[in-house]
């Protein structure tokens, strides 16, 4: 399998190709057929200076036209290009193939190396085999971990460092994605922190979900929290947007965003599409609306003006400055999900779109950091699969490796899924329980942390899930989210975006806004 990723990089990826081109040596490559492909990778690339892609399948049946292919390899040959043709990927994870690659064809030079010195032995010429042995140089055709800024190479990592590599694996609109966004690339380590029953595994899974419509790969792995079938049934719920559950049919009421100075009638700009505030009478002064407004005042507002009164969030001053609030529309889920349509969207969401997501469900307290590691190198042995982002939900539930006191096993725990971002070049996504204090307090800060402290070292980012301590909040769909830690750049855990949800349709994510 590693001689297919090297060859899905030489089709996929210019970049690959820079990197491998100053001294790549065909016969490292042990496949006949896959000698071949990358030769056309390579001669295409000399000529055009880029990666053939599917120009590829174009440049095969030429090759094959014009007699260039041996007929008894042209079946053979057609059966190896559409197995790669599944595996031409937007989002080919180019430093971990470049790491896997160079370990491979060092090896293979040694091979070679050493077969050549055999044969010469075998053949009687010691003296020769002797010389040939010890004029040994190992392969060097990818750069190693070694950044020498005086080599040319260097360039090409700064042109690599401004392109694919910091493109995210995963986005969410509007001011959340202004928040999220750009922590979410290869080698991140970012974790969600909220108190219990916050809704940190619908989180992740929307994140995950998220990823594979980037075209991201996704390994889940599932560390005890829920069962598979109970996960599934929730990915179900989250495609079909109907409950899991009968308990939730009927008339439904979803958030939705609208602008606080809509519902006092405190605008009169040209954008605002209605004429008619939701609260009058002075129930509510402008500063605390959204401290005060409950699911009550809102149902109740809606049941008095229904269709006549019209959200609005038209203007760029809703987008800049905290104006948003919640108002409700209801919903009508005449019944909850069913196996017909759970397959459906299964069907259509991941297979029909090749979308790729695997589920790896775990007892609780089984899963550890080198079982996860084994299992994506099995996955990668057995048919290529790399992904592209790691979710575990969640870290608090992973075991140590070795038995030490618990604040330290988890310090352990937490260095390791670092050490799997950086190693495998991926995204890694988890949640973190914070501390009994959590429950009295409408805003986390750093001080909220559970066990250790050393959770914020190994993070590239950590964010928190926030809702006020009476429930208000959850009653109205409404989720805040702040930043705990970003390790590049200035950050403020004071500042919040606010999130619109309804979990009972599997949905942690409705709208947003400052």
């Amino acid at each position: 399998m590693i001689e297919r990723l090297i060859i899905v990089g030489l089709i996929n990826s210019t970049e690959f190709i820079q990197q491998v081109r100053a001294t790549w040596d065909h016969s490292l490559i042990g496949s006949t057929n896959l000698q071949r492909i990358a030769y056309w990778c390579i001669e295409y690339y000399d000529e055009y200076n880029k990666a053939p892609g599917r120009t590829l399948d174009d440049i095969y049946y030429d090759k094959r036209d014009s007699g260039d292919i041996p007929k008894d390899r042209v079946e053979s040959l057609e059966e190896d290009l559409i197995d790669l043709a599944e595996e031409y990927d937007e989002t080919f994870n180019l430093r971990y193939a470049l790491d896997r690659a160079g370990k491979y064809l060092r090896k293979r030079h040694l091979e070679l190396h050493q077969e050549k010195v055999q044969e010469l032995l075998d053949a009687g010429e010691e003296d020769a085999s002797i010389e040939l042995a010890s004029t040994y140089r190992g392969h060097t055709s990818v750069p190693e971990d070694v950044l020498d800024l005086s080599d040319t190479s260097t360039l090409l990592k700064v042109e690599n460092l401004f392109t694919g590599l910091c493109t995210p694996l995963l986005e969410y609109p509007g001011a959340l994605g202004k928040m999220l966004n750009d922590k979410m690339v290869r080698g991140a380590f970012v974790s969600l922190m909220a108190a219990e029953k916050r809704g940190k595994s619908f989180w992740l899974l929307d994140m995950a979900v998220r990823a594979t419509q980037k075209r991201s790969k996704v390994a889940f792995f599932q560390a005890g929290d829920m069962t598979e079938d109970q996960q599934l049934k929730r990915i179900c719920s989250y495609l079909t947007k109907k409950p899991s559950s009968d308990r939730y049919v009927g008339t439904i009421y979803v958030p939705v965003a609208d602008c606080l100075r809509n519902q006092l009638d405190g605008c009169d700009k040209d954008e605002r599409q209605g004429n008619v505030a939701a609260f009058d009478g002075g129930e509510f002064e402008l500063d605390d609306i959204r401290k005060k407004l409950n699911r009550e005042d809102l149902l109740e507002a809606y049941l008095n003006y229904g269709d006549d009164y019209i959200p609005c969030t038209n203007c760029d001053e809703f987008k800049e400055k905290p104006l948003g609030v919640p108002w409700l529309r209801p919903v009508t889920v005449k019944e909850a999900i069913t196996v017909e349509e759970s397959k459906r969207k299964i069907k259509q969401f991941f297979i029909e779109k090749k979308r790729r997501f695997r589920i790896s469900t775990h007892p609780n307290n089984t899963l550890t950091v080198s079982t996860i590691k084994n299992i994506c190198n099995s996955w990668e042995r057995i048919d290529g699969f790399i992904p592209d982002v790691i979710v575990i939900d969640y870290a608090d539930l992973l075991v140590a490796e070795q038995t030490k006191e618990f604040r330290h096993a988890q310090n352990e725990i937490w260095k390791n899924l670092r050490a799997l971002s950086q190693y495998r070049h991926c995204l890694v996504l988890t949640a973190t329980q914070a501390d009994a204090k959590s429950y009295e307090k409408d805003l986390l800060g750093m001080t909220n942390y559970s066990e250790d402290k050393r959770k914020y070292a190994h993070v590239t980012a950590m964010f928190g899930l926030n809702q006020d301590k009476n429930g208000r909040e959850k009653k109205m769909g409404v989720m805040r989210f702040n930043e705990l830690v970003v390790r590049e750049g200035e950050f403020d855990s004071t500042g919040t975006v606010t999130v619109l949800q309804n979990l009972n349709l599997g949905r942690p994510f409705v709208d947003c806004f400052i």
